[in-house]
């Protein structure tokens, strides 16, 4: 499969007889072709060909289905039940978001973790004392780094909760209830 530009949103178009076709390349694809793109960070888009409606989020969900069926699954199925509780529940679309920061914050450690070890594969020989050093330092940056991750998902779950509450005096506060006494 070609690569495309980096920058322009490729169109992939789906089929009645379920094929996609990627209109940058003028070739039928297979979902192993997105998942490609995705692992390429491409900018696409997969629409239905005779409709127009957008499938992207249906088509990165199968292909998540595949690979969890496939080999090792990233999600227990404890985890999954939780995730199809929110459906419906008033806090539905904070924990996407929560969901969404947490795993940018996660990318943004590892992104880090190699950019400090590039250092170390790219001279062309081996320095053992380099590697030692390297790995000293991994255990207070990975501390660090964790640390900061840990603050930021508690301040995105408090952030999350001052929002329910807001918005529960907003929408209870017109009731004749007795309101809480404010915590000080």
């Amino acid at each position: 499969m070609a690569t495309s530009k980096k920058g322009a949103e490729r169109l992939i178009k789906k089929y009645p007889n379920r094929r996609l076709y990627d209109t940058q390349t003028s070739t039928y694809i297979t979902l192993a072709d997105v998942k490609q793109l995705v692992m390429e960070t491409e900018e696409f888009r997969v629409v239905d060909a005779k409709s127009g409606e957008d499938l992207t989020r249906s088509i990165l969900l199968q292909i998540i289905l595949e690979e969890e069926t496939g080999g090792v699954p990233m999600f227990s199925g404890s985890m999954l039940a939780q995730i199809i509780r929110f459906y419906g529940n008033a806090m539905q679309g904070m924990m996407g978001t929560y969901l969404e920061k947490n795993i940018q914050a996660f990318v943004d450690i590892q992104n880090k973790l190699a950019e400090n070890s590039k250092d170390l594969y790219s001279g062309s020989t081996f320095n053992p004392d380099m590697w030692s050093q390297f790995m000293n330092m991994q255990g207070p940056m990975m501390q660090g780094m964790m640390s900061n991750y840990i603050e930021q998902s508690k301040n995105l779950f408090v952030q999350m909760q001052e929002q329910m509450q807001s918005q529960a005096k907003n929408m209870f506060g017109t009731f004749p209830f007795n309101q809480p006494p404010e915590k000080k």
